[in-house]
């Protein structure tokens, strides 16, 4: 894991890329440079439309184009995409189960400096409620190419979150995504940790000093946290009888919420969230945000002993 490529730069190639296999159009809200659409820009300035300041009008000129039978990405900051835009995106996306993908970079605290306002901690809990909207959260770069690839195949909307960090490398090209799978990156016996999006990389630096601690973690990537990987949970429960989950976003509604209803329902066992902690984001550089929040790996490793108690 040495070199680091954000998922945001994986997703603006990973749409010129496929825009050889795949027939659909992007639309982004005056954020080009940022959410990496210019990319596809540039190779397809055809099929790349920009609506302006205007996320939820983006929404609807998506929908418009999908009714079409057309697949559309429509994509901004995830604040603008899954907050500004909720009702559009359930009323006329959501509701008609149009063939509309949302790439929404920038998400979690990682937005750094841009603070509280811009660090969208929420958006995968809104997007959860959205009956059958698919939620993607990419471990690195090359699984966000996956994941588009895997939204392409899917008919119905996606919800694609990116973020602005560079993050390691996990994966080799070639790294597939199913919806509605996740996958054991590392076995053990001691403990689960289901991690997603940029969270994968810090558990699996976490496992290297709990090995050095004789604890034997098995670690899950969770990239679709809907429909989620209920076979993979239980089975995860009854293997190490207790799960700690990781995500950059708020604790309440997220993965580990997900994770949770599946495990009182079917495998009752601990579940401990590391995560934002219901709480605002604050201003400052993303690699200084991640230990104020708790989400590096010592804080990790601590929350691990602390749920290992709980069996």
């Amino acid at each position: 894991m040495s070199e680091k490529i954000a998922t945001r730069d994986g997703y603006g190639k990973a749409l010129a890329e496929l825009s050889e296999k795949y027939d659909f159009v992007v639309l982004d809200a005056d954020l080009a440079a940022a959410t990496k659409t210019g990319v596809f820009k540039k190779a397809c300035p055809s099929k790349f439309f920009d609506c302006g300041i205007a996320e939820g009008n983006m929404m609807g000129v998506a929908a418009g184009i999908a009714s079409t039978g057309k697949t559309v990405f429509a994509s901004s900051f995830a604040m603008f995409a899954a907050g500004r835009a909720f009702e559009q995106v359930r009323n006329i996306i959501g509701y008609p189960h149009l063939n509309v993908k949302i790439g929404a970079t920038h998400a979690g605290i990682t937005v750094g400096e841009d603070g509280a306002t811009h660090q969208c901690n929420e958006d995968i809990a809104l997007m959860r409620t959205i009956p059958g909207m698919v939620i993607l959260n990419p471990a690195d770069a090359v699984e966000a190419k996956a994941c588009v690839e895997a939204a392409l195949n899917h008919e119905g909307p996606v919800y694609l979150r990116f973020g602005r960090l560079a993050v390691p490398v996990i994966y080799e090209e070639g790294h597939k995504v199913e919806i509605g799978k996740g996958s054991i990156i590392e076995e053990g016996t001691d403990v689960t940790i289901i991690a997603t999006g940029l969270m994968v990389s810090i558990a699996l630096e976490a496992n290297e000093i709990l090995k050095s601690e004789g604890i034997s973690a098995r670690i899950v990537n969770m990239p679709c946290i809907k429909p989620i990987d209920t076979e993979l949970i239980k089975e995860s429960a009854e293997k190490t009888g207790v799960i700690v989950t990781c995500e950059e976003h708020n604790i309440i509604g997220g993965l580990g919420s997900a994770v949770a209803e599946v495990v009182c329902e079917s495998k009752p066992v601990p579940v401990v969230r590391v995560g934002v902690n219901d709480t605002y984001g604050k201003s400052g550089k993303a690699q200084d945000l991640i230990p104020v929040f708790g989400l590096d790996a010592q804080s990790v490793v601590n929350r691990v002993k602390e749920a290992i108690k709980l069996k």
